[in-house]
Order: structure tokens, then sequence, then C-alpha cells
């Protein structure tokens, strides 16, 4: 793939135009790789329905005039604009040094759990990363900081 628009032509997200007489519309390229099509189109569901921000751009979009599907088939240009960026350059994975700092520090599950305001399962499941909660691990990493600044004094 030599440029950003050749992957979005691929993924079938490349925007083509669909215009006649006065109207200036756009339609989603039917060619390209369906999988990765479905794949955008689900990314875009998901977004729609959970991230606050794609959320606004969709009210934004649908006050200025645009319909779902167009909306839709900006968010999955979008979306291969973003992964295109990934595939190029990679991001390194996150720290995952949260469990063996616990337990030389000598906490187990339920007393961290207990001073992190959560059930011993969730914070489990959220310390081996099944589930990716930035807020809670940045809260669950300062705690872990303080503990350490406190058993160093």
């Amino acid at each position: 793939m030599h440029s950003e628009a050749a992957f979005a032509m691929l993924c079938g997200a490349a925007p083509l135009p669909a215009s006649s007489g006065k109207t200036n519309k756009y339609r989603l390229n039917r060619g390209g790789d369906r999988a990765a099509n479905a794949a955008l189109h689900r990314i875009a569901v998901v977004r729609l329905g959970m991230d606050p921000e794609t959320r606004a751009y969709a009210a934004r979009s649908a006050a200025q005039g645009k319909t779902k599907k167009d909306i839709l088939r900006c968010l999955k240009r979008a979306i291969a604009r973003e992964a295109y960026r990934l595939i190029l350059e990679p991001q390194p994975a996150a720290d995952t040094s949260l469990r063996p700092t616990r337990r030389a520090l000598g906490h187990t599950l339920a007393t961290v759990a207990a001073a992190l305001d959560c059930s011993v399962m969730t914070f489990s499941i959220i310390e081996r990363r099944r589930v990716n909660n930035r807020e809670f691990l940045t809260r669950y990493r300062d705690w872990l900081n303080t503990e350490t600044t406190q058993t160093a004094a």
C-alpha cells in the first residue's frame, strides 16, 4: 500500500462521487475487501454507541444536514485513516508491571480491591488486562506508588 487512500480503497471505505446535476454527494466504494469493510463498520457502530467524541461528531454532522449513511461513511473513512497510521507506526504495548509490584509489596487482591472500592473479581480482570480501563489502572498505579513510598519510608 503506497498511501492512506490506497488502504481506504482496499477496505472499501474510499468515498466515490455520486453526484448528478446540482447535488454534490459521495458514496462508499463497493469494491475492496468485504471483511475489512465489515470490520470498519463494526468499529464505527460501536463507537457511535459508546464513544462520546464520536457521538458528538455524529450530532454535529446531523445538525449540518448529513444523513446517517453519510455520517457512517465519514466515520469509516476516518477509522481507515487511523488504522493505516497504526499499521505503519504501531504503538508500544501498555505497561503490565502492576501485578508483580502488588505482589512484591505483599498485598492480596482483596486488600487492593477494598482500597480501590471495587470487587475482587473486577479488580482481577482489570489487573490481568482482560478489560482495558485506563482510569482504573491510573488509580491503581497511583495507589501502588503511594504504597511503595510509604513502605520505603
